[in-house]
């Protein structure tokens, strides 16, 4: 119990602390860069600033035609991680119940045994994404120990939810701690990381394309 204690009050509640600023932290020296103005005269036809980068947010969720089968694997694999992420993360009932203990929001859960078998698939997705970089000669090349540290703490909140839901390996108690202690590494984690692409992607998308759309140019 004194480690579920430890893990679910200070090491939850620095880690969430090290979350909110950094993230901040990060988002600030992104949106306070010295921008140069552009004085030279939009595209005829050319449409607002705005409208263009949001396309490009938008067009950039699935890959051009021309690249769409050889990035089939890595593109399909992706949805499949990030929304079974999502549905574990915001459709346990204990989730949102620590969710709605720290913001007040809350809505109603998916039923236990779908959020699971959910939960199994995004770790078979994880596991297909470390096994393609470990093979494939230049994703394996390019790889640093940052990728492997961030694959790393994302695969173990959800390898530990799934043993403390099925009450494998230890007490259920100690399974908890080591879930919530891994959750608390994400979080740290996250705002230094490559993992901090979740909020910085719309950012650079949405410059390109007020860039290239000022120019005329569709992406």
């Amino acid at each position: 119990m004194e480690l579920l204690d430890f893990a679910r009050g200070p090491a939850l509640t620095v880690a969430l602390a090290i979350f909110v600023l950094g993230t901040l932290w990060r988002l600030a020296g992104v949106l306070l860069l010295p921008r140069l103005r552009d004085l030279s005269p939009p595209r005829e036809g050319a449409p607002p600033a705005l409208l263009g980068g949001l396309r490009t947010v938008l067009r950039r969720m699935w890959p051009r035609p021309e690249f769409a089968q050889a990035t089939l694997f890595m593109t399909v694999n992706s949805y499949v991680f990030h929304l079974g992420l999502a549905l574990v993360v915001f459709g346990l009932a204990p989730h949102i119940l620590f969710i709605r203990k720290l913001s007040g929001l809350h809505w109603p859960s998916l039923p236990s045994n779908l959020v699971y078998a959910v939960g199994v698939v995004t770790l078979a997705s994880l596991l297909a994404v470390l096994a393609r970089r470990l093979t494939h000669p230049v994703m394996r090349l390019l790889s640093h120990a940052g990728d492997y540290v961030s694959w790393l703490v994302t695969a173990l909140p959800v390898a530990t939810g799934l043993l403390a839901t099925a009450h494998l390996g230890a007490r259920y108690e100690t399974l908890l701690a080591l879930h919530l202690l891994s959750i608390a590494a994400f979080l740290v984690w996250f705002p230094f990381g490559k993992l901090m692409h979740a909020f910085l992607f719309a950012f650079s998308r949405a410059a390109t394309g007020m860039r290239f759309s000022h120019r005329g140019v569709k992406v």
